[in-house]
């Protein structure tokens, strides 16, 4: 008998039903277009057969399309701050990491919300390197006591001083400090061509919606373009506001805006890597927030990773976030649906896990929610391995009827490998359970934050590279993560 291994999936469109996205975005570039606020990406995409319309608006041939998925990396592989390969991108290979830019932080010692600082973003890449679960790190939190010059800066550097995991960066600064940015992962890389060998970090970028593709962003394109710096270049479409009410009309827009920027991208430089993605949940029209925790976006999640398979482009998800303001009940349900749901749609790049409050709070204590919900995740998404070995027959012959298999090898050689342990959850009696404190999952979680920075060290930065970071970052005396306060 040969070993079979049989992974969970979950689907929701047909072939037909993934051709239909695909024609009716095709169509919203053919006909409709999009407005394109740069003059060298105008001047480029025309040149390469794009119509001018009205105003700022260029229509996309659907040949463009064609085009530029030809050219587009099928696998884009990502690798840590030491170099070693850490995330390949290709089908149904599913990675976790927290979100970015978060305004607000509730403090781990004192409990109380406040805003966001540089020592929020170092402190949260540290527990991510302490967190076998966490794959990537982004910002986490947008620091409040940096100058906007310097922020993207020096968010890197809290981050590649605290983990040696791969980075995805947001650059919202201009195009200067995206130069610096990315001047200093060539300096961790090696140099230029080591890191478009092997890419540290991946870009975050977005636009406004629906069909404005602004200076700013389009800047930030033409810079990873020419670069090579993987490229998430995402919507973020609110149906109802930004978008059609009809969830189908706002994934046929968010497939249109994210082909537009391939288009782009492509016609800048063939072969750049890629990642494909969106943001689609309805507005809610009570409070006018982005609701992280809604249905919508787990089925425009799935949407998005089969139609991204179909091209044959890595995809950038969402899971892992929540509405609740708090690590509570709903927090852990909202945070397991959305987890669950992205990895069986095989979505590449899962993020925002710890996010609270729809988007605006963070807290160590909801990364170690996050990481625990996704160590369940990865368990159950290694699936079923059947082979003699996991059949086990000779094992159930030599127990027999009325058998114990508590202390048989087999049992004892997979214990730890093939049964889910938690870490942070509980499953101790009442008795037990009260004894040791009677504390809730926020309490716990919030112990293991601080026992995992305390107990845990990174793998420091050479003190000459960090040298050369700090002088591009404009950072004087600001200390690491290990050093930062309640660390």
């Amino acid at each position: 008998m040969c070993e079979q291994q049989y992974q969970p999936r979950l689907y929701l469109l047909s072939p037909e039903g993934i051709d239909d996205l695909d024609q009716a975005a095709r169509t919203i570039l053919e006909s409709t277009g999009l407005n394109v606020h740069h003059p060298e990406a105008r001047q480029l995409m025309m040149a390469r057969g794009a119509r001018a319309a009205e105003g700022a608006r260029l229509v996309i041939p659907s040949s463009l399309v064609d085009r530029a998925l030809g050219t587009a990396p099928r696998e884009v592989t990502i690798y840590d701050r030491l170099g070693r390969p850490a995330m390949p991108l290709g089908p149904h290979r599913i990675y976790f990491g927290t979100g970015s830019d978060l305004m607000q932080t509730r403090d781990l010692d004192t409990g109380q919300r406040r805003p966001s600082t540089l020592s929020d973003v170092a402190r949260a890449a540290h527990l991510c390197d302490a967190l076998p679960e966490i794959d990537f790190v982004m910002s986490f939190a947008l620091p409040h006591d940096v100058s906007e010059e310097d922020v993207e800066p020096q968010q890197y550097h809290a981050m590649v001083s605290s983990t040696t995991k791969p980075v995805i960066m947001t650059s919202y600064s201009g195009r200067p400090t995206l130069a610096r940015q990315h001047a200093m992962a060539c300096l961790v890389a090696g140099d230029e061509a080591s890191f478009r060998r092997r890419p540290t970090y991946i870009l975050y970028g977005q636009f406004v919606s629906p069909l404005q593709h602004d200076q700013g962003a389009l800047d930030r394109l033409l810079f990873c373009a020419d670069h090579e710096i993987p490229l998430i270049y995402v919507p973020t479409i609110m149906p109802g506001a930004s978008g059609p009410l009809t969830l189908a009309g706002s994934l046929a827009l968010a497939v249109a805006e994210s082909l537009a920027g391939l288009v782009l991208q492509q016609a800048r430089r063939p072969g750049a890597p890629f990642i494909f993605g969106a943001c689609v949940s309805p507005l809610d029209m009570r409070t006018m927030l982005f609701p992280y925790g809604s249905p919508e976006w787990r089925a425009s999640d799935l949407a998005l990773a089969e139609v991204a398979r179909e091209y044959g482009l890595p995809v950038f998800g969402t899971g892992g976030a929540t509405d609740s303001t708090l690590v509570d009940a709903q927090a852990g349900a909202e945070y397991a649906s959305s987890l669950l749901v992205a990895a069986l749609a095989g979505t590449n790049l899962i993020h925002d896990v710890g996010y609270l409050d729809s988007g605006i709070t963070g807290s160590l204590e909801s990364i170690v929610l996050g990481a625990e919900v996704t160590r369940w995740v990865k368990q159950f998404m290694r699936g079923l391995a059947v082979s003699p070995e996991t059949l086990a027959l000779d094992v159930i012959q030599e127990v027999g009827p009325a058998g114990s298999f508590l202390s048989h090898r087999h049992t004892l050689r997979h214990l730890r490998r093939d049964v889910w342990a938690p870490q942070v959850s509980t499953r101790q009696p009442h008795g037990e359970w009260q004894a040791a404190g009677g504390n809730g999952y926020a309490q716990r979680a919030q112990a293991q934050a601080r026992q995992l920075l305390q107990s845990h060290q990174p793998e420091p930065l050479d003190p000459s590279l960090d040298r050369s970071l700090r002088n591009l970052a404009h950072l004087a005396g600001w200390q690491t993560s290990s050093a930062a306060p309640g660390a």
